[in-house]
């Protein structure tokens, strides 16, 4: 049976995109047909005529289901900004219902492993009602935490956990990545991460300070894929 993930993070640029890649690759290197899905970004540029958002275009790159851009990423924004701003910007609704068509959409294609990347944290809007969590609350998708570790984390961390369970949603598991080189007490707020979060600790990436491939792969080295 196919294995499915919801993927979040604690803030925007906790290493989602880099865990996901990494998870794909894994997978991918235990025979495993893998895909990782995109399904809203906002931060993109004109490449062969198409809005394409560099994340969205990693996640192709480490799929071993191929599928065009825009099923991988049905919903771009230029802007770098929050997602529903931006859409209010261009004029368009982006609504969950249509997220999850999408992503039903492109999930037909057979696979072994699936990783659906969300954007932002957990609450990010969509729109004026719908948060994002919603999508993976409508696929039933269990939920694999990124903990960018940095002042603060644990209790982001612990907010997002709660927030996760409220929904009704399965923890699967969560990851670390090393945001700062010199941060004080790295080890200590792991190990205090460890020991309040409720799931399984899937891995603790360091702070890579590599090209985005050379990353992923160093990356993959770190994180076990889950068991549910």
């Amino acid at each position: 049976m196919a294995k499915n993930f919801f993927i979040t993070g604690t803030d925007t640029d906790s290493g989602k995109t880099l865990v996901t890649a990494a998870l794909l690759h894994k997978a991918s290197q235990q025979g495993l047909q893998s895909l990782g899905l995109k399904p809203i970004a906002a931060g993109a540029e004109l490449i062969e005529q198409q809005l394409q958002n560099d994340d969205a275009r990693l996640l192709m790159r480490y799929s071993s289901v191929k599928l065009a851009y825009q099923q991988v990423n049905p919903v771009v924004f230029a802007p770098p900004i929050a997602p529903h701003i931006a859409a209010e910007q261009s004029g368009t609704r982006v609504t969950i219902r249509q997220l999850v068509g999408f992503v039903r959409g492109a999930m037909l294609s057979p696979a072994d492993f699936r990783c659906i990347e969300g954007a932002g944290g957990w609450l990010v809007p969509v729109n004026s009602r719908e948060p994002l969590s919603q999508l993976a609350v409508s696929l039933e998708l269990p939920v694999i935490l990124v903990v960018g570790v940095k002042l603060g984390c644990i209790n982001h961390a612990m907010l997002t956990a709660a927030a996760i369970a409220r929904d009704g949603l399965q923890l699967a598991g969560w990851v670390a990545t090393q945001l700062d080189p010199n941060m004080l007490h790295y080890a200590e707020n792991l190990q205090t991460l460890q020991q309040i979060l409720p799931a399984p600790c899937l891995g603790t990436i360091p702070f890579l300070d590599l090209a985005d491939d050379k990353k992923v792969t160093a990356a993959a080295e770190f994180i076990t894929l889950p068991m549910q």
